[in-house]
C-alpha cells in the first residue's frame, strides 16, 4: 500500500514538473469582453489545434495556443507566422500570469501541445531567436508586419474613438517614451510622430495612424506591466477614501489614525499603501507635512512641495521610492502614500498613475480615537510607523553667531547628509582627524541662542568639570550634563594637546563641550579609542584642549570668543548655558 502511495506521489510530482516546464504559450489575440473572446476562440478552434483562453489580469481575455516549453513556443510562433495562420503581432507569453480559464468551455487541464509542421519550402522559416523577444522591442531586421487595415480604414476606425480612448492612447505612448506633449485627446503632429516612432520600434509600417489591432497591442503593452498587481478599487468608509490599490501585493492591516495601513502581503516586501484621513486646517496640514518627512518610509532625498491646499512628498533612497499626496478640502485632510522598491520605475509610475486617477474623497474622516488591539507605543514610532533614524549621532556646540559648530570627525564617516538637531542641514568646513576636531556650518542662515566662551588657561587637577551632550542619540529633546574631574593636564603618552578626565559619558556625548564651573569651555570630549589589546577603565576619557580648538578655528578665519578665569555659577545656570550652545549632530 505504501509503495502504491509513493508511486502516486511520484506521478503527481512528475506531472507538476512537466506542467511547470510546459508553461509558455503563443498569444494570438486579446479581447476586452468575455463574449467576444469566446467567439474569437471558437473561430480559431475551427482551424487550429490547442486553442485555450484565459483571463490575463489586465482587463483582457487572451487567446492562446499551447502550452509548450519556452523553446517549442518560440518555434511554434515562427512556424505559425510563416504559414500566415495567426496575426503578425502574436508573441510568446509566459503562462505564470494566466488566471481563470474560459476556453474550452468547461475547462480541463491543458495537455502539452506539439509544434506545428514546418511551412512549405517556398516559404522558408527563420530560425527561432535565442530567447523570447520583448514585446516592446521586436527585432529590427525581419520584414515589416503587415497591417490589418488599409490606411483609410485605420483613419475611419480612429475617427470613431471617443475622447477618453484617444487620451488613453496618448498616455500609453507617453509611458512608452514616444510622446511628451499634453494629454488632450487631440491627435496633432506630436501624437502622429509618436505613433510613427512606436510603429517603427514594433516593426510596423510607420504611417502615423494606428490600426485597430495596433491600438489593442499598444494598450496591451501599456497594461502588461500591471500584471501580477491585481489593481482593484478599495472603498474605505471609515476614512472616506476609495482608490485602486495593488491587492495582490498589499492587504489591509489596521487603522492607525490618521493612517489606514495596507501592508505587504505578497512577494514585494517593501510595498506599502497608506490612506491618510483626518479633520484639520492649514496648520494641521503643515504639521502633517513635517511629521511625514521624519518617517522611515520617506527617504530625505527627493522633491517636496507644499501650499495652503496640500502637499506632495517624494522620497528616493535606501532601496525604496515613496510618493505622498495630500490635499485639504472643506476642513478634511485626505491623501495617500505609496511605498515601492527603488528601481522598478516602469511598474511604479504606471501603477501610481492608476492610483492617482482613481483616488476619490468620500464623506467622513478617520475617527482619531480608534486604537488598535495591540498598541505598540514607542518614542521612535508615529502612528505605528518607524521614525527615520540617523546612522550616527554625536554632540557638538556653537562657536559663533553664524551657527558654526565644532564636533568630532567621527560623525562624518559614511554620511550622505549632516543635520543639526535633525532639522537643519549642515556641511563640512574643515576637519582634522589627528587633532580630533571637525567644523561644520548650517547650509541656511541660523542664529544660535548662545555660543561657546573658551577658557584657554590650564585647569587645576581635581577641578570639577561637566560634559554637555546627547547621551541617548537625541531621544531627549535637550542636552544632558555629566559631571567629572580633571585628573591630568596631559594624555597618557604625555600629549599636552589633550586633558585626561575622570567621567562616565555615553558614546554620543563625544563632540560635546567640556565646561568648567564658571560655564566656560575647557575643551571638547573626544570619542573613546580602546585598542584591540587594551581597554581603558570606563571612567578614563579625554578632551581636546580649548587652545587647540581656538587655533584651529582661527586657521579657518573663524573668530572664537575667549574669557578669563571667572567665578562658579549654579548648576541650574550651567544647565541653561549648556542647552543654549550644545547641538545634536546627526549623520544620515
Amino acid at each position: 500500500m505504501f509503495k502504491a502511495i509513493a508511486t502516486i506521489i511520484m506521478l503527481v510530482v512528475s506531472t507538476l514538473s512537466a506542467h511547470a516546464q510546459d508553461n509558455f504559450w503563443v498569444q494570438i489575440e486579446a479581447q476586452q469582453t468575455l463574449r467576444s473572446a469566446q467567439d474569437r476562440a471558437r473561430d480559431y478552434a475551427r482551424r487550429l489545434d490547442d486553442i485555450h483562453g484565459y483571463y490575463i489580469d489586465d482587463g483582457f481575455y487572451g487567446i492562446f495556443i499551447g502550452p509548450y516549453n519556452e523553446e517549442d513556443a518560440q518555434a511554434a510562433l515562427q512556424r505559425l507566422l510563416a504559414q500566415g495562420a495567426i496575426p503578425r503581432d502574436s508573441f510568446v507569453y509566459n503562462g505564470r500570469w494566466l488566471r481563470q480559464q474560459f476556453w474550452p468551455i468547461g475547462g480541463g487541464a491543458p495537455t502539452p501541445a506539439t509544434v506545428p509542421d514546418a511551412a512549405p519550402a517556398e516559404e522558408p522559416v527563420a530560425p527561432p531567436p535565442a530567447s523570447t523577444p520583448d514585446i516592446s522591442a521586436l527585432p529590427a531586421d525581419p520584414p515589416l508586419i503587415a497591417s490589418d487595415e488599409t490606411l483609410d480604414e485605420a483613419r475611419a476606425s480612429e475617427a470613431a474613438l471617443e475622447r477618453g480612448e484617444k487620451e488613453e492612447l496618448q498616455k500609453a505612448l507617453q509611458w512608452a517614451g514616444y510622446y511628451t506633449a499634453a494629454i488632450d485627446g487631440s491627435f496633432g503632429g506630436g501624437t502622429r510622430r509618436a505613433m510613427q516612432a512606436w510603429q517603427d520600434a514594433n516593426n510596423m509600417e510607420p504611417t502615423g495612424v494606428l490600426t485597430t489591432r495596433q491600438r489593442e497591442l499598444l494598450i496591451r503593452q501599456y497594461n502588461q506591466v500591471l500584471r501580477g498587481l491585481n489593481l482593484r478599487l478599495v472603498r474605505d468608509n471609515a476614512s472616506g477614501i476609495q482608490m485602486d490599490i495593488p491587492t495582490d501585493v498589499v492587504a489591509f492591516s489596521e487603522y492607525r489614525p490618521p493612517f489606514v495601513r495596507f501592508e505587504a502581503s505578497g512577494d514585494i516586501d517593501d510595498a506599502l499603501v497608506l490612506f491618510i484621513s483626518q479633520l484639520g486646517d492649514e496648520g494641521r496640514l503643515i504639521g502633517l507635512y513635517e511629521v511625514m518627512q521624519v518617517l522611515q518610509i520617506i527617504p530625505p532625498q527627493g522633491p517636496r512641495e507644499i501650499n495652503a491646499d496640500g502637499f506632495v512628498i517624494e522620497g528616493i533612497g535606501n532601496g525604496i521610492h515613496s510618493y505622498t499626496s495630500v490635499t485639504l478640502v472643506d476642513g478634511e485632510i485626505k491623501g495617500f502614500t505609496l511605498v515601492w522598491p527603488e528601481g522598478d520605475e516602469a511598474r511604479r509610475s504606471r501603477m501610481l498613475a492608476v492610483m492617482q486617477d482613481s483616488f476619490e474623497r468620500l464623506p467622513g474622516t478617520l475617527d482619531p480615537s480608534i486604537v488598535p488591539a495591540t498598541e505598540d507605543q514607542a518614542i521612535d514610532m508615529v502612528a505605528g510607523l518607524a521614525v527615520r533614524q540617523p546612522r550616527l549621532s554625536r554632540s557638538g556646540f556653537y562657536v559663533d553667531d553664524a551657527g558654526t559648530v565644532v564636533t568630532t570627525p567621527e560623525v562624518l564617516d559614511s554620511c550622505t547628509d549632516l543635520t543639526f538637531d535633525r532639522e537643519t542641514d549642515a556641511e563640512v568646513v574643515a576637519s582634522d582627524p589627528d587633532l580630533g576636531i571637525a567644523v561644520l556650518r548650517p547650509v541656511e542662515a541660523l542664529a544660535p541662542i548662545g555660543i561657546a566662551a573658551f577658557q584657554t588657561a590650564l585647569p587645576r587637577l581635581q577641578d570639577q568639570v561637566a560634559v554637555a551632550g546627547y547621551p541617548f542619540n537625541g531621544v531627549l529633546s535637550a542636552p544632558t550634563l555629566t559631571f567629572g574631574q580633571v585628573v591630568d593636564i596631559r594624555g597618557l603618552t604625555g600629549n599636552e594637546d589633550i586633558k585626561r578626565l575622570s567621567i562616565l559619558p555615553q558614546p554620543s556625548d563625544a563632540g560635546g563641550p567640556v565646561f568648567d564651573q564658571s560655564g566656560a569651555v575647557l575643551g571638547m570630549l573626544l570619542p573613546r579609542q580602546d585598542g584591540n589589546t587594551r581597554v581603558l577603565p570606563p571612567e578614563v576619557n579625554f578632551s581636546v584642549d580649548a587652545s587647540e580648538i581656538v587655533d584651529f578655528l582661527e586657521a579657518q578665519e573663524i573668530t572664537a570668543r575667549t574669557v578669563g578665569v571667572s567665578p562658579a555659577i549654579s548648576p541650574v545656570a550651567l544647565t541653561r548655558r549648556a542647552a543654549d550652545i550644545t547641538v545634536l549632530v546627526s549623520c544620515w
